[in-house]
């Protein structure tokens, strides 16, 4: 695979993780940190046995719809691929944008993605996931703090 192949599925997988939270499917954000550590604002999350899920599950608030009315917008994405290692890291920007019938459409959160991947089989896996937000807004109907 070349480096402009690996570069585009790696960015895929940092695609489908907004996607996956935005639709509520949090068993897909679950599934795709199976291999994985989620290391955000509290103590490292390890993706087996459905602990990303669980993390998911208790402070993300789901609406009737199912999902939690957000909408990730990921940007500046850079991703450098070790060739021989089988391995590669990228770097991101993260804005999380959320609206309901009383909340007008708003950021809520701002911040940085450090991931890290691995292939294996031929395939790229997340194998961790540093979140840091540096901006805060009204997380309210966000977040179960």
């Amino acid at each position: 695979m070349s480096t402009i192949a690996d570069t585009a599925a790696i960015t895929n997988l940092i695609a489908e993780y907004a996607e996956l939270v935005d639709t509520g499917d949090l068993a897909g954000v679950g599934e795709l940190f199976a291999d994985a550590v989620f290391i955000g604002s509290g103590a490292p999350v390890p993706g087996r046995d459905g602990g990303v899920e669980k993390m998911l599950r208790d402070s993300v608030i789901l609406y009737e719809d199912g999902t939690p009315r957000t909408h990730h917008v990921t940007t500046n994405i850079a991703v450098d691929v070790d060739e021989e290692a089988g391995t590669a890291a990228a770097r991101s920007y993260v804005t999380v944008f959320q609206s309901l019938p009383d909340f007008p459409l708003q950021p809520v959160a701002a911040g940085r993605y450090s991931d890290r991947f691995e292939r294996r089989d031929g395939r790229w896996r997340f194998t961790e996931r540093r979140v840091r937000i540096h901006l805060v807004g009204d997380v309210s109907r966000h977040l179960r703090v």
